[in-house]
């Protein structure tokens, strides 16, 4: 047995799934740069199933913090599932899922590291509670979100993790103004399966920061953190 054949029975095991199709346990594994390598053989990527999982598990982490943390308000609530569903968070989940070992990947994203990239991971981890939705139900796809969270939970309360600066953004922009900021995409570069994304946060009309990742959330993150250490929004006008 191949080393991805044995870990994906790892995960299904661990998963505990009775698939009803597995086509969809396949789908949230497979990368878009493997399709993209693969385009004759019209092989599905992952994209839909993790735009779905990142529903699914916003719902599920508010929820559960809802219910488990009665004592704290609205705005602790709101950085707590942040930080849990951030993707320095996920990404870490996912290499304790083996998640990386388990993805069909592109030659040339292999290559580079894809395998360990914390953008692609955390996407798999959403695609995957996405599929499990969809074969299972919000029940089972929940209890699963909150498997996979659990662990993380406290290393966010004691702020162990690492910073979430779109949320540190917008609490220093909102004890000054009543503006809100906003993300936009500068710049896609590359081919589909490989891209960098150029994101810029704006307030008041004028760029703050600018940041570049290998995914959207990545760019918009960074962006954040170039506003944070220009400090342009916070400047008298």
């Amino acid at each position: 047995m191949s080393k991805k054949k044995e870990c994906i029975a790892r995960l299904k095991k661990y998963l505990g799934v009775a698939w009803r199709n597995e086509n969809l346990l396949l789908q949230a594994l497979t990368h878009s740069s493997f399709t993209y390598e693969n385009r004759q053989n019209g092989f599905e990527n992952n994209q839909r199933l993790e735009f779905l999982g990142d529903a699914v598990l916003g719902l599920v982490v508010s929820d559960f913090l809802y219910l488990n943390y009665p004592e704290r308000d609205e705005g602790d609530l709101t950085k707590l599932r942040a930080a849990l569903v951030c993707e320095p968070s996920l990404a870490r989940v996912a290499r304790e899922l083996e998640l990386g070992c388990c993805l069909n990947m592109g030659k040339g994203e292999e290559r580079s590291g894809g395998r360990e990239r914390p953008s692609i991971l955390a996407d798999a981890l959403e695609a995957l509670l996405g599929a499990v939705y969809l074969d299972q139900g919000l029940e089972t796809a929940g209890k699963l979100a909150v498997l996979f969270v659990a662990p993380v939970i406290k290393d966010v309360l004691e702020g162990r993790l690492e910073r979430d600066y779109k949320t540190e953004l917008q609490e220093i922009v909102q004890q000054r103004s009543s503006e809100q900021v906003q993300y936009i995409i500068l710049k896609e570069e590359g081919p589909d399966h490989h891209k960098t994304f150029t994101a810029g946060v704006l307030f008041k009309g004028e760029l703050a920061g600018r940041g570049k990742g290998r995914s959207k959330k990545d760019a918009e993150q960074q962006a954040a953190k170039s506003a944070l250490l220009n400090r342009i929004p916070f400047k008298n006008r």
